[in-house]
């Protein structure tokens, strides 16, 4: 589990974003597909679970969407603040259904924020990438896709409209960091990188 374990956010750390930290929240992400790519599976699970919470403290809905395989902690969720309760959870049998998922969920118009976490396997058809897109701004929601891929170019289309590389580093015994670099933004240009400090479960400390 210390592999796919959520880092909880400190209360005192404040967020540290340039030129404007509204970039990386909820209502800029609203209406647009965005992609986290993470090596290390904490640092993209943290930056998706932190939107996860604006979320839910906006009193708004959001569901997340993994395959019967991947790994998804619940008292790690629960402890870094985020109502089970309050979360749709779907699991698929493979990263194929994941965005057909999304394309559901999001075209019901009931959920703000859909989290799509297809791991290693970012292939999605571009047709079906598409209406995702048109769905995302039809009823302003937020798509978030979890991928394993770095590199500058995304592996899942030119429709990503913003594309961030989550990293982390430990800075004591049980802190750390995690970071986003941002590697592609249609709306404001690759000009700001965001970190929070952070504390790590059991598994990390």
């Amino acid at each position: 589990m210390a592999t796919q374990a959520v880092l909880r956010v400190l209360p005192q750390s404040l967020p540290r974003l340039q030129p404007d930290r509204s970039h990386w929240r909820l209502p800029e992400l609203a209406g647009r597909l965005t992609e986290i790519a993470s090596a290390t599976e904490p640092a993209g699970l943290t930056a998706a679970f932190g939107l996860v919470h604006e979320c839910q403290r906006s009193g708004e809905c959001a569901a997340w969407i993994t395959t019967m395989h991947s790994v998804f902690f619940p008292p790690d969720v629960a402890e870094s603040g985020i109502d089970l309760d309050a979360l749709a959870v779907v699991r698929t049998p493979n990263a194929a259904i994941v965005a057909r998922a999304a394309d559901r969920l999001v075209r019901s118009g009931t959920f703000a924020l859909v989290v799509a976490d297809i791991g290693p396997h970012e292939a999605i058809p571009m047709p079906l990438l598409s209406r995702l897109n048109g769905l995302a701004r039809k009823y302003h929601a937020a798509v978030v896709f979890l991928t394993q891929k770095g590199g500058t170019a995304s592996a899942i289309g030119s429709l990503i409209s913003l594309r961030v590389q989550a990293r982390r580093q430990r800075t004591g015994i049980d802190r750390f960091e995690w970071m986003l670099d941002v590697l592609k933004d249609k709306r404001h240009g690759p000009t700001w990188r965001y970190a929070e400090a952070c504390r790590g479960p059991a598994g990390l400390r």
